[in-house]
Order: C-alpha cells, then structure tokens, then sequence
C-alpha cells in the first residue's frame, strides 16, 4: 500500500481508573475524581476516562445495614442516613465540579456515583465532555442487599454518547449480565462499552471479554480497589477489622472488540491502565458478527425498550 494513499488510523486513548475514596468522606472522593481524571488526561494522554462504580457517595462493602427479614434496626436506619448524606445531587456542586475538569481537559468521563433524589439513593453512571455534564444513567438493577439501598432506574436513562470519534455507553455492574440491557445498547451504536463495577471476582474477567466479543465493541472495565481503612473506625464490615484487608481487590481491564485483553486485568493495589483503541477494529469486528445488525433474526426475535420516565405522580 502507499503510505501516502493509506487511510490514517483512528484511535482514541482510553483510560480506566482503579481507585477508591474514603467512605461517607463525599469532598475527599470529589478531591480525588478530579485528580484521578487529570491524572489520567494529562499524565496518560487518556482521552476517555472510567471511574468506578459508586466512586462519589462510596460503596458500603461488608456492611448488613441490621436487616434481617421483616425487621430492621435504629443503627441501620442512622447507617442509611451516612450513606444518604455522602451522596450527591444531580445536577449539584460536585457535578459541576466535574464538569469543569473535563472542560478544561478536553477529555470525556464516565463517573459512578450514588445519586440522591428525595428519600432514595440510585447508583448511576455520570457523563462528561469538553461541554461538561452530559447526562446519567441509573443502575436499573441493584442486585442482592444493594436494594436495600438503591432504587430501581427506568428506561429513561439509557445514553450513548456521540464524542464525534466513538459512541460511549455504560452498564454498571451485574447490569452487564442482563441480556436485553446489552441488546438495547447495542441497538444504539455503542462502541466504547464503560463498565463501572464493584465485582472483583475472576469470573468477572470472562464477562468483560464475552461482552466485547458479543457487542463487538471495546469494553473499559473500572472496578473500585477498597481497603478496611477506607471505612470508618466505627463500622465493622463482615471481612474483619485489620485495617489492611481487601474489601473490593479490583481486575479493571480494557478489552478489544474480539475479546483480546489490551491492559490488566489490574490486581493488588490501585492504579491507571491505558490503551490506545484502534476504532477501525470496530468494524473489522463487525465483518463476520454484528448483534443487531446482519446476524440479527428481526423475523424471529424483536426487543421492545420503554425509555420513557415514570414518575410516581403526574399533573397537568
């Protein structure tokens, strides 16, 4: 091929953060999104950067918040209440803080949090870009003891965002399992597939690749690393008190769209990975399997997707 008729590459650097902030410390966590995505922008050239899951508002692992069924406690209902404060307003204060790191950077994020609305907390997924703050997603499925916390999202806040370079969208945690979550993403395009997690586990690392070969698209797995020493002294989590014991062990990892692990998985300590994505795999991907698209049955299968809002009261 002549190198002067060859079509230049079209990349995109992807980071994804492995990182933690102490819990119920909501400015601490702010403090340290903003210099973990300034980290990554300017330090690794990363121009999409993945916090993890409930990174702002904190993830209380190992704690039973005194439920048993049919009863709960005075000290779980006031452990409600911290986890109730550390989270955040959207749009609010630490949003538009936010905002302005990636406006000034140039670079888009994708952040967890856990958003606070009224009496009820969501886990979300927050979006930023040079023009700042560009929506949410909420978590549609807490999963297990996460309900006693978090709300159930809807289907209006399913964003794929358009950068001009690639289509960016988020699935947080067990959410990746969902099958027809997946299948409605894939539906709108998305190429950079954010994973904003707490699961640790090894198995986590097939899912990651099984998503990026299913949806055809690059997936950036962020997965919180969490000490003892991160929560408070007076909280007990059921792993022990010794203030060096993992709580959440990490395994962020950026994967290609044929499954090919780029960076990580990332163990035993926070940290950085980068990868620089090559968009034209997308489509060298997509040749022999697109998931709604030629390899799709429209005749046999059909997906229908509510992605309007539901509020509990209306008016006129």
């Amino acid at each position: 091929m002549n190198p002067e008729t060859a079509t230049p590459r079209r990349t995109v650097t992807a980071a994804v953060v492995q990182a933690s902030a102490p819990l119920f410390d909501t400015p601490t966590a702010l403090a340290r999104a903003e210099e973990l995505i300034r980290e990554a922008a300017a330090g690794h050239g990363a121009e999409v950067v993945v916090l993890p899951e409930a990174f702002l508002g904190g993830y209380p692992k190992g704690l039973d918040f005194g439920i048993t069924v049919g009863s709960r406690t005075p000290a779980g209902r006031e452990l409600f209440r911290r986890c109730h404060a550390a989270a955040i307003d959207v749009p609010g204060p630490e949003v538009a803080a936010i905002a302005a790191v990636t406006r000034e950077l140039g670079c888009h994020a994708v952040v967890g949090a856990v958003e606070r609305q009224g009496g009820t907390l969501y886990c979300v997924a927050l979006f930023f870009g040079p023009d700042g703050y560009l929506g949410l997603h909420r978590k549609l499925m807490p999963t297990a003891a996460e309900r006693y916390l978090w709300g159930q999202g809807d289907g209006s806040t399913l964003p794929v965002v358009d950068t001009g370079a690639a289509r960016i969208g988020a699935a947080i945690c067990w959410e990746n399992y969902m099958p027809l979550f997946r299948t409605a993403m894939y539906a709108k395009g998305v190429d950079l597939w954010c994973a904003p997690t707490v699961d640790d586990r090894d198995a986590w690392q097939a899912t990651m690749r099984h998503i990026a070969l299913e949806g055809r698209c690059f997936v950036l797995g962020a997965c919180q690393y969490l000490r003892r020493d991160g929560l408070p002294a007076d909280l007990h989590p059921a792993q022990g008190d010794e203030p060096g014991t993992v709580l959440i062990g990490g395994g962020s990892v950026i994967v290609s769209p044929l499954g090919e692990v780029l960076a990580g998985p990332l163990r035993d300590g926070q940290g950085i990975l980068t990868a620089e994505l090559d968009l034209d795999d997308l489509v060298r991907a997509r040749f022999d399997f697109d998931p709604t698209g030629h390899y799709a049955r429209p005749d046999v299968f059909t997906l229908h997707v509510d992605e309007s809002p539901h509020a509990t009261v209306t008016g006129g």
